[in-house]
């Protein structure tokens, strides 16, 4: 399953699953969102057993996307509820920040972890470097590829033009010959790097709210809290914005889940419409009026319609469109590398 295939697929309500493992990581880079370190909660992994274990063939995210915190301090898990995904037909994706490749080797249990994933993501950026050398995750993702999985690198820079990006997307398109896709973002002022990373011009005065991709995959919270956002700041709120609180996994199963995604009316109007900036759609329950107005625009009886239609037009547009809106534009197409042959590749 080649990353753009992933990325096609984030603005479809439902199709995919995000699902944090963990808060921990043994690493401490400085610009993590999540804030992650050597202690911090678990997602339950029994409610997190059940819920994958509910996937059925006709009724299941096509995408299963762990991540964390370090999601590989959990390799038991990891691999239990990718076999379970597996037996309903949805594939899984892992991101990892490769604590485990210092040496450039990888763990026999890291690799029985791996053993039911389609694509593997390994994190990449100056402060991941600083305590796991570019030369050993090289070798380890070769080593991950040999064993016929797919995978890509998730590189950050400070900025969209630190030349840093420059650097790294140019020495992994040379070892890996165009067969290993790159995203590639900039630092955000969420997690660690709240106080120092500078913010993206406010999404709100001034500027035309613009359809969310981000509101169409739930994602699952280290305290089993379901929502519809990725957003830190809404995946660490408690209690969540209710307008994007989806419910829980150890009470909710994913046809629940899912049917709450696709038809909340609040939900399609963020997807179709947007909200302004991500302020202001947290900020919803906190304007009655804006919310009344929102629930009204997604009750209409074409709603759901264009929420399918604009969804499929973002889809048919491209991994490429979608992270020249997302992530760093200049680096887009470096989203279509990947394959056995590197086809596709970009200039």
């Amino acid at each position: 399953m080649r990353l753009a295939e992933i990325i096609e697929l984030r603005p479809v309500p439902a199709a995919g699953l995000l699902a944090t493992l963990t808060r921990r990581c043994p690493l401490s880079c400085a610009h993590c969102s999540t804030s992650s370190g050597p202690r911090g909660e678990d997602t339950p992994a029994d409610a997190l057993r059940r819920f994958v274990g509910g996937f059925t063939p006709g009724d299941r995210p096509q995408v299963l996307m762990l991540t964390g915190g370090e999601p590989l301090l959990r390799p038991r898990l990891v691999d239990g509820i990718a076999g379970l995904a597996a037996t309903a037909g949805t594939r899984t994706a892992v991101l990892s920040g490769m604590f485990f490749a210092a040496d450039g080797r990888i763990p026999a249990r890291i690799m029985r972890a791996l053993r039911h994933i389609d694509h593997f993501s390994a994190s990449i950026d100056v402060f991941h470097e600083r305590e796991v050398p570019r030369a050993a995750v090289f070798r380890a993702v070769h080593h991950i590829m040999e064993k016929g999985i797919d995978a890509s690198f998730h590189v950050v820079g400070l900025s969209p033009d630190d030349p840093y990006l420059a650097d790294v997307t140019a020495a992994i398109r040379a070892e890996f010959r165009d067969r290993a896709a790159v995203l590639v973002n900039h630092v955000r002022p969420a997690g660690r790097a709240a106080h120092w990373a500078a913010a993206r011009p406010p999404g709100g005065a001034g500027q035309r709210p613009a359809p969310c991709a981000m509101a169409a995959w739930p994602t699952v919270a280290f305290d089993g809290t379901v929502t519809a956002c990725c957003n830190q700041r809404v995946v660490d709120a408690r209690p969540a914005p209710p307008h994007l609180r989806l419910g829980h996994i150890a009470v909710d199963d994913w046809a629940d889940i899912r049917r709450r995604c696709q038809e909340s009316p609040v939900l399609r109007t963020l997807r179709t419409a947007g909200a302004g900036s991500c302020a202001d759609c947290r900020s919803l329950a906190r304007r009655p009026r804006a919310l009344a107005a929102a629930r009204a625009a997604g009750s209409s009886p074409a709603a759901g319609a264009m929420d399918v239609l604009g969804a499929r037009l973002q889809r048919d547009a491209g991994a490429e469109t979608l992270l020249r809106r997302y992530g760093t534009g200049r680096y887009a197409p470096l989203v279509l590398l990947g394959g056995r042959d590197g086809e596709e590749a970009p200039a």
